[in-house]
This record gives structure tokens, sequence and C-alpha cells, in this order.
């Protein structure tokens, strides 16, 4: 497989986005077969780039999931369904596994990047696109930020699963607006664009995107999600069709709204 500094998306892909929630269940395709589908994405809270797909090998390892970069993978294809990865049977099989009851571990991060020869993303050399900085602020691992998480134990704290994060209350300043709904993933530099919020206790049948860079803090204890913004603002907000998808006139509108600045300037 070619290096994940390499990997090139191709410019009628730029940009495009696609909501996370619907490609759970996807078939993972191997170069020599299928290996299963994906069961959750593992994002970083704090450069908000997903990092791990979790795969459940079904039938073919019965009881296991495996970890995959999420950088190697190809896709989503849409139309099929799936996702690609230019990797054998034999390597995911041989790849150190998943104990579904305990966090992710470093150590574990390290043996699976190990095993199949592809930088960490926390190396300096690491060169895949990474989001922007939300809650922590971290767009590019320095060392020394990787030096202090390489030596935090056991678990990863900064790892999340989308479908954990999935459901957690939201609230603005001045008042709760309702739950996490989705996420809005661009395919590009894999990080997470949008929160998709779902409105309808207090707002029925809308749904408002939240960028990561507009959050005040996560009470992940109390499964709680605070942005640092008004109802009103919310309430006033561009309106958004989910059908239509996310299209980069919205986002401009949506941003100037509020008036912070957009993540591709």
């Amino acid at each position: 497989m070619a290096p994940l500094k390499n990997r090139q998306i191709p410019d009628q892909r730029r940009g495009t986005m696609w909501e996370a929630s619907k490609t759970i269940g996807y078939d993972i395709h191997a170069s020599d077969g299928a290996i299963g589908s994906l069961d959750d994405l593992l994002f970083d809270d704090a450069s908000w780039t997903i990092r791990w797909a979790v795969i459940d090998t079904g039938t073919w390892l019965p009881g296991r999931r495996v970890l995959l970069p999420f950088a190697g993978l190809a896709g989503p294809l849409m139309g099929e369904r799936s996702f690609t990865v230019d990797l054998t049977r034999e390597q995911v099989e041989n790849a150190p596994g998943l104990d579904s009851d305990a966090p992710v571990s470093r150590q574990l991060e390290t043996e699976i990047h190990g095993h199949y020869s592809w930088p960490p993303y926390w190396d300096p050399n690491y060169s895949f696109p990474l989001g922007p900085a939300g809650i922590g602020g971290l767009v590019n691992p320095t060392p020394d930020t990787d030096i202090a998480r390489e030596a935090e134990p056991a678990g990863d704290p900064h790892l999340r699963s989308t479908n954990e994060v999935t459901g957690y209350h939201v609230a603005a300043n001045d008042g709760d607006i309702g739950h996490v709904e989705d996420f809005a993933i661009e395919e590009e530099s894999a990080s997470i664009r949008y929160l998709m919020v779902d409105t309808r206790n207090w707002w029925p049948g809308k749904i408002v995107l939240i960028a990561p860079e507009w959050l005040r803090e996560i009470s992940w204890a109390e499964r709680k999600v605070h942005i640092d913004l008004s109802r009103e603002q919310i309430r006033n907000s561009p309106e958004f069709d989910r059908s239509t998808g996310i299209r980069r006139p919205y986002e401009e509108s949506l941003h100037g709204h509020y008036g912070r600045p957009p993540y591709w300037v």
C-alpha cells in the first residue's frame, strides 16, 4: 500500500461530506475478499479527525473486532455501501486484536501501525491532512505533545467513539437545544466538520450544524456538549436541508451568520 502521506483524493471528491451513521454496517473489502463491516469510528477529540475504523469481522473471524487506521481506507463508496483497503485478509487476520472491553491504548495503536508498516498519526513525519482544531486546539501534533500523549496509561483519553457520542445532550449558553444526531465528515481530510444536532424538543423538525470550533466544552461524564452560542443565534441560523447535503454556499452563509472564520480559509 502507498504511504499515507501520498494518499490522493480525486478532485471531484474534495470537500465531499458524508454522515457517520450512514456508513455503519458498510462492507469492508481487502484486496482478496471481504473482511467484515464497519462497526464504529474513533475520532481524536483534540483534532476532531477520524483515526480508526472498528471492523466487525462477522463470520470470517467470529467474535473478533479489528482496528484499521482510517486514513488507509478508500471510500466510502455510497452506491456499493462499502470501503476498500489495500491489505490482504491474511494481514488483517494476523494484526493485533481489539479487546472490546478495554480502551484503545497507545501501545495497541503502535503495534497496529507497526504491523501494517504505516507511520502513526502522531509521528512528526505523518502528513495525512488533519482537521481544524477543536477543543484543545491541536491541529498538527508537535513532538512535545506526542511524547506527553505517548506516556498516558492504558487507554488514550483523546479517542472517542462516534457511536458513543451520538445522543449526547447539547446546550447553548442559555439553555438546552437538543442532542447529537450525527457527524458530518469531510472525505478529503477525514475531519469531523460539523456535529449534526437534532432540536426536536426545542425547535421541532430542525437539524442544525455546529462546528467543533464553536464548542465551549464537553462533559464526558455528563454526556453533554456545551456550545459557545446562544439559543437565539442558533434559531436564526440559515436553515439546513439534510436532503440536499452540505454545500459550500450554505457553509459560507452559516459561518457568516455566526461571524466565525471558515475552516477552508
